[in-house]
């Protein structure tokens, strides 16, 4: 029974004699959490490496969503058996199979293709299971973990991937871990193939693996083989012309998002579309040279407020990498130096300074954070050559988003990934130290007659109080030392005349801006405010939090009062004091109450009722990315 299923299906699933893996692909859920960005960038860099060398036109990327009924999706019926004997042997399995479940009665499926254009496709499909390097069909189609490395040194250097897991992305997107592949390679043959990625499981008394493949099994030598299906299929799986179509049904409602494609284009393709080595369209949408700033430019899809440019700085990024000159800086990593182009731009309205960190095919892997410069009003694009680029590739997480020494093995190698991280940040850090010196001159040469003339004067006072004074002729005074000074003043005890002097608590009432309520509704509670001193607060930071408690237990003002409401101001050095500079939300991802374990509401830069227990209010908080841990603070208490 099993043979004939095996033989009469459009999928194969490899027979084994026992199930010994009970889980889905770990990759399946790391490209899962990356969402449709992940899946746009991931196939368009598919695209962009397998361009034509010969010539001059931009690839072409055509991204379609649309809806087909599922009985035109090639082999779905066999899929769905499958699925349906699947059994979860963990919580994690169950309810990835209980998801899956409940999409197979879908009559109407949504789907997404990628198709592109000048691109060479996939080679030597009619050749099927070949081992053959030249064979770029039987690796893309049977082989998970490879990828195909072009003879050519040079443009291998150039390709975006390396690790040969990305091709498991386009399942991630579907309910059904599904996907399928059409091809037209440089005979004019027309091929589908596809794969299914599922769990090893028990299918009508056998045991199988866990990918099922969309192929035809021929028998060669006693050896089963597989060999790819000419492509006489529905027509939203045909590929005529040369390259490559990817085609993922049952469409996640997660990746299900123009607006979010479009982004993803942009943000990781910007410079690959400036200069005309891409183009591609999103339904009705065309993304090109000419059209790119018209996107970029929109508020639909960015803000157009330099100062709100938080976390995407695209329009920015464009806007420098074409108007400003490159800047030549040198990157070592300890045994050889790097030389790259930075294109740099200074603006004080730039809130947090970013440097997109870009290979030489024009995708973007991250806006490179510069140490100790998150807040400096700064963008910049780095790009380097084919050496720079090979090195880059070197350090670049699987998904192309990130450049790291975390997942090298090699000690020696991995110094090195650190070392060149650490000195681009000291690099780029130098480069932005000149810009804001250049950007803020002084003005002249400080007269300091006027200041020095007070500080002396105010020093003689304070001496004259400090110690005794003999009279001499004429009037002058000499000063000579004396125990008085140094006695305590005796206290004043109750009964006796004279003024008492303000006991100082700790805490001072203050006007401070934006209470909490109206001044009516505050004057109608009784509310008041009072800033805190720094002997009352202790300040611990780890890693991605810190920990602030407030001791009120011998203030007066505080007794009998078990809640309150907190904010801050940032002060400097001088202990100069900046109101509205510092935004909770933009830097606090929760604030947790110690005594009753609850978040805090965060509202107009308060955290709001917290509770004060025996004296002791204690936060822990949360910390974005993004917080500048040097930061000094003064507290505000409104009771």
């Amino acid at each position: 029974m099993p043979a004939v299923d095996i033989e009469s299906s459009l999928w194969k699933f490899s027979p084994i004699p026992n199930i010994e893996e009970s889980n889905f692909n770990k990759i399946l859920e790391r490209f899962y959490g990356l969402g449709v960005q992940g899946l746009t960038k991931e196939n368009i860099q598919n695209s962009l490496d397998g361009r034509l060398t010969n010539s001059n036109n931009p690839t072409i990327v055509k991204i379609k969503i649309g809806t087909i009924n599922r009985e035109y999706i090639p082999g779905i019926n066999n899929v769905i058996d499958h699925i349906q004997s699947l059994e979860g042997r963990n919580s994690y399995t169950k309810e990835t199979i209980n998801h899956m479940q409940k999409r197979l009665d879908q009559q109407e499926v949504r789907y997404i293709s990628f198709e592109d254009i000048n691109t060479r496709g996939l080679t030597g499909a009619r050749n099927g299971q070949s081992h053959s390097k030249k064979d770029t069909w039987g690796i893309y189609a049977y082989n998970k973990g490879v990828h195909f490395e072009e003879s050519d040194e040079k443009l291998e250097t150039t390709r975006g991937g390396s690790h040969g897991v990305g091709k498991i992305a386009s399942n991630a997107a579907s309910d059904l871990h599904l996907m399928y592949f059409a091809n037209c390679d440089e005979h004019g043959d027309q091929h589908l193939g596809g794969t299914v990625q599922l769990i090893e499981h028990q299918y009508r008394g056998q045991c199988y693996r866990s990918t099922g493949y969309f192929a035809d099994l021929q028998t060669e030598n006693n050896t089963p083989k597989f060999y790819p299906y000419e492509n006489k299929f529905h027509p939203v799986f045909e590929k005529k012309s040369r390259g490559l179509k990817i085609i993922i049904p049952y469409l996640r409602s997660e990746f299900d998002s123009e607006d979010e494609i479009i982004k993803t284009v942009c943000d990781s393709f910007f410079i690959s579309i400036l200069e005309k080595r891409l183009e591609v369209h999103i339904n009705e949408h065309v993304i090109n040279s000419d059209t790119i700033e018209d996107y970029l430019n929109n508020s639909q899809y960015y803000n157009q407020e330099i100062s709100e440019m938080k976390k995407v700085f695209t329009p920015l990024y464009a806007r420098t990498f074409k108007n400003e000159q490159p800047k030549d800086i040198v990157v070592s990593n300890g045994e050889k130096d790097y030389h790259f182009k930075l294109y740099f731009k200074y603006d004080e309205s730039i809130v947090k300074g970013r440097v997109a960190i870009v290979r030489t095919i024009g995708m973007k892997i991250e806006d490179f954070t510069v140490k100790s410069n998150a807040t400096k009003p700064f963008n910049a694009v780095l790009i380097g050559g084919l050496e720079e680029d090979g090195y880059l590739k070197s350090l670049e997480n699987e998904s192309h988003t990130k450049i790291s020494a975390a997942d090298i093995k090699d000690p020696k190698l991995k110094r090195r990934a650190t070392r060149f991280i650490n000195n681009l940040s000291n690099a780029v850090a130098k480069i932005i130290d000149e810009e804001m010196k250049r950007n803020n001159p002084t003005d002249g040469v400080m007269d300091t007659k006027d200041l020095l003339y007070i500080i002396e004067t105010q020093f003689k006072q304070d001496l004259s109080n400090a110690y005794g004074a003999v009279k001499i002729n004429k009037g002058k005074k000499v000063v000579k030392t004396t125990d008085v000074a140094i006695k305590k003043k005796p206290k004043k005890t109750s009964g006796k005349k004279g003024t008492v002097q303000p006991q100082n608590t700790g805490i001072k009432r203050t006007r401070r801006n934006n209470p909490t309520g109206t001044a009516d509704e505050l004057q109608e509670s009784g509310t008041e405010i009072y800033s805190v001193s720094p002997n009352l607060v202790e300040r611990l930071t780890l890693k991605s939090n810190e920990f602030i408690q407030f001791n009120f237990k011998d203030i007066p003002e505080m007794k009998n009062i078990n809640t309150c409401n907190l904010s801050l101001n940032l002060i400097d050095g001088m202990g100069e004091e900046y109101k509205n500079e510092f935004k909770l939300t933009d830097n606090y991802m929760a604030v947790i109450d110690h005594h009753s374990g609850l978040n805090c509401v965060i509202e107009n830069e308060y955290i709001k009722n917290v509770s004060i227990k025996d004296g002791i209010a204690k936060l822990k908080i949360d910390l974005k990315p993004n917080y500048n841990r040097a930061l000094k603070f003064v507290y505000y208490v409104e009771v």
